[in-house]
C-alpha cells in the first residue's frame, strides 16, 4: 500500500522556510517505519485512512527525532545531503522538529482514540529520555552492553514498538497479554536493528557505505564497541578508543582474527535474540483471526533485514 506521508499541502503556504526544510526532509530515507506499520495493519484489515495516519505519524515522529539527534550531534550529513541544521541554521531545525511532534499530536487528537493518543505520547516521552542518556554516555568509554540496551529500548526500540502496537490499538484491541508480546518483540527488533547499525561503525555487513568509525571517533562507545572491549584492560581501552583506522583497533583486540572471534560472538549473542523473537511470534498466532494470520508471515523475516541488512530468505 503506498501512503502520502509528506505534502507541502500538509503544512502552511505562510512558511516557506519550513516547507523547504521539510522537502529536504522527507524527500530521503527508506521509510521502513511506515512499511512497517503497512506489514502489521494490512492483515488486521485495518482501513486505509488509519494507516496513513498511522504512517505519517510514525514518520514524523522519526524524522522530528533525526532533525534534533543531527543538531545534538552535529552530524553533517543525513541521507548523503547536508543535515537541516548546517543548511537551514539550528534554529530552524529545532522548530521544524517540535512542529512536526506538534502536528503528531493535533492528527492524532482529530482521529479520537485516547488510547492511541496517550500511548503516542509516552513514546516520545521514552524517545526522548534515550536522547537524554545517550548525550550523557559520550565520553564514558567503560559503558556496558545492558546500560547501552536501556538507553536502545527507549530511544531506537521505542519507535519499533509503536509500529506494531499501533495497528492493534486503533482497532480498539487493548487485550493485555497481546501488548506485552507485542512489546517484547519491538524491544528485540529495536535491539537487533541498533547493534546492526552499530557494527556498520566498524565496517561490518556495511553495504551503506557508512562513515567507518565515526561513533568512535566522536566520543561514543556504541554497542559492538563495549563488547568486544569488555574484557581488555584499561590501558588496552585507552588504546582502542584512540583508534582511527580499523588497522588500530584489530591492533588494540590482539590483531584481525581476535576482532572477528568478537564479532562471531555477538553475531551469536543476537542469534538467540532472534530466537525469542521467534519464539513470541509464535505466541502471537493465537491472537489472531484465521483471515490475520499473514501477519505471522509478513513479521517473520525481519530480524534478516534488521540485523543481517539482507533480504529475507524466501
Amino acid at each position: 500500500m503506498s501512503y502520502k506521508i509528506y505534502s507541502p499541502e500538509d503544512f502552511p503556504a505562510y512558511l516557506p522556510k519550513l516547507n523547504a526544510l521539510y522537502d529536504d526532509l522527507f524527500s530521503g530515507g527508506k521509510g521502513f517505519r511506515s512499511k512497517l506499520i503497512d506489514l502489521v495493519s494490512s492483515p488486521l484489515k485495518v482501513d486505509h485512512k488509519t494507516q496513513t495516519l498511522l504512517a505519517q505519524t510514525i514518520e514524523f515522529i522519526h524524522n522530528a527525532s533525526l532533525l534534533h539527534d543531527d543538531l545534538v550531534d552535529r552530524s553533517h550529513l543525513r541521507r548523503g545531503k547536508t543535515t537541516a541544521w548546517l543548511k537551514h541554521t539550528p534554529e530552524y531545525a529545532v522548530l521544524a522538529g517540535d512542529y512536526l511532534l506538534a502536528r503528531v499530536m493535533v492528527n492524532l487528537s482529530s482521529y479520537g482514540n485516547i488510547k492511541l493518543v496517550q500511548y503516542t505520547s509516552e513514546i516520545i516521552s521514552d524517545l526522548l529520555e534515550g536522547e537524554w542518556l545517550q548525550d550523557s554516555v559520550v565520553g564514558d568509554f567503560y559503558i556496558t552492553l545492558d546500560q547501552l540496551d536501556r538507553i536502545h529500548n527507549l530511544k531506537t526500540a521505542s519507535l519499533f514498538k509503536w509500529c506494531l502496537r499501533s495497528p492493534f490499538i486503533s482497532l480498539e484491541n487493548y487485550d493485555k497479554d497481546l501488548h506485552f508480546t507485542l512489546n517484547e518483540m519491538g524491544t528485540i527488533l529495536g535491539q537487533l536493528f541498533q547493534r546492526s547499525d552499530d557494527l556498520l561503525d566498524y565496517d561490518v555487513r556495511n553495504n551503506e557505505g557508512k562513515a567507518v568509525l565515526g561513533d568512535l571517533k566522536s566520543g561514543y562507545l556504541n554497542s559492538f564497541g563495549s563488547y568486544i572491549t569488555s574484557d581488555l584492560s584499561r590501558s588496552q581501552v585507552e588504546t582502542f578508543v584512540k583508534s582511527q583506522t580499523l588497522e588500530q583497533v584489530y591492533e588494540a583486540l590482539g590483531g584481525e582474527p581476535q576482532f572477528k572471534q568478537k564479532l562471531e560472538s555477538f553475531d551469536a549473542a543476537n542469534n538467540k535474540l532472534i530466537d525469542l523473537y521467534e519464539h513470541h511470534l509464535e505466541n502471537l498466532q493465537k491472537w489472531l483471526k484465521p483471515d490475520q494470520q499473514d501477519l505471522i508471515k509478513n513479521l517473520k523475516p525481519l530480524t534478516e533485514v534488521l540485523y543481517w541488512r539482507r533480504k529475507p530468505s524466501k
